[in-house]
């Protein structure tokens, strides 16, 4: 029996990979007030048709979605914040001006699985919600950039965007429609598809030469007001002052229709295809689409096991060795043995029982190759002697000692 195509199990040599970066996040973020958030992993089909787009690849080929017993139309979520943005209408946090929410959890998509990408993956991310400010945008991006340095992240590069608001990006669509479509038999097929549809997503296009027509293509940033370059101004004045560097791309409009004026994408020098380790950007309407408050917010997501495989051989993880391995033979022992758990739990000392039921060669052999530092050894003439044995597995030192002396310095297995 083999796990479904597009999903993978993450085994306990792995987890601990996948622990050090829910940490490594978790006190970066606390530093900054943000607290985490789990939201459930179905949703509302309506949900995500509502705010991430109709046109979008997600909607109408990606999602994972079923009818449920009391006929509703259900969705295991494909991203994260339209969730956090009905969790903030239901729960109605509105009532506190400002949140800051972070989250880790498995999304789901039907993709062609391949190299860090999975049908079932995992995003860790970030919402900011309730200002407008610059300020805000510049936060998120500083955080997303501090929690990739310290997890060990080399040789990538932010790329920003200004798309400006709706009516500046309608003005900006027609023209570019106008312009695609005097080449519009040129164009790979998913752009042809797109041209009239989802005129935007073609600027993302991989096509060497759908790139080549788009080279002379109108630029979003000369379609954008005052207002709109202010604030994207700032924040790169804001990014200076950081010393974060980046590239602005013209071209960066991100995959969800929710986004407005900043979106950003942090990407590795790799030349795949699937560089792109975390993406994000404003969505000020977005809780208002949905039914909630005029609210602007701004967030990110990264791709944890596209992170992974960039970060894993820079990571120092080991698992922590267990220091004690217990071996027992006999009813009288393996009755006995509890007392001395309880106190190996009070003293927190890693341990591990044996649960064989052979012989004290094989169980000693064991413990070896598990690599603990010590053996307790209670056997039948430990019992009648009332004492233990213990075994210094590295120096093959063995001493027998009283059980009340045992017990007194059982501290000193933690070392």
């Amino acid at each position: 029996m083999q796990p479904l195509r597009g999903t993978k199990d993450i085994l306990p040599y792995e987890i601990i990979y996948w622990q050090q970066i829910y940490n490594k996040a978790s006190d970066i973020l606390a530093l900054h007030n943000y607290s985490e958030i789990r939201t459930p992993i179905i949703e509302s089909t309506n949900l995500f048709e509502r705010t991430i787009g109709e046109t979008s690849d997600i909607i109408n080929k990606e999602m994972y979605n079923f009818t449920d017993q009391s006929n509703r139309n259900i969705t295991l979520r494909p991203e994260a914040t339209a969730s956090i943005a009905r969790a903030f209408i239901s729960n109605k946090l509105y009532q506190s001006k400002l949140q800051k929410l972070w989250y880790l959890g498995p999304m789901f998509r039907y993709e062609r699985p391949q190299s860090g990408r999975q049908r079932q993956f995992h995003q860790l991310g970030i919402e900011c919600i309730g200002s407008l400010s610059p300020m805000a945008d510049t936060e998120v991006i500083h955080l997303a950039n501090e929690i990739l340095r310290q997890l060990k992240l080399k040789n990538y590069i932010l790329e920003i965007n200004s798309i400006g608001n709706l009516e500046e990006r309608e003005m900006y669509k027609t023209d570019l429609v106008k312009y695609l479509s005097q080449y519009q038999k040129d164009l790979d097929e998913d752009s042809q598809n797109r041209l009239y549809s989802n005129p935007l997503r073609i600027l993302d296009s991989k096509n060497m030469n759908t790139q080549e027509i788009l080279y002379y293509a109108p630029n979003l940033n000369k379609y954008l007001d005052k207002t709109s370059i202010e604030h994207f101004d700032l924040v790169c004045t804001y990014l200076d002052n950081l010393n974060i560097p980046y590239i602005i791309n013209h071209k960066l409009v991100r995959g969800l229709d929710y986004y407005n004026h900043t979106t950003f994408e942090i990407k590795t020098n790799s030349k795949d295809s699937q560089n792109t380790i975390c993406g994000g950007g404003r969505y000020d309407n977005l809780i208002e689409q949905l039914g909630g408050p005029k609210t602007p917010a701004i967030g990110w997501a990264i791709g944890i096991e596209r992170l992974l495989q960039v970060i894993k051989q820079e990571l120092t993880v080991s698992q922590k060795q267990i220091n004690v391995y217990i071996a027992t033979q006999g009813l009288a022992a393996q009755t006995k043995i509890w007392e001395i758990i309880q106190n190996l739990e009070k003293e927190k000392v890693k341990f591990e029982l044996d649960l064989s039921n052979t012989s004290f060669q094989k169980q000693i052999k064991r413990a070896s190759k598990l690599g603990a530092k010590f053996c307790i050894i209670l056997g039948d003439q430990e019992i009648n002697n009332n004492c233990i044995t213990t075994r210094k597995l590295d120096e093959h030192k063995q001493d027998t000692i009283p059980y009340s002396t045992f017990l007194e310095e059982i501290n000193k297995f933690k070392h």
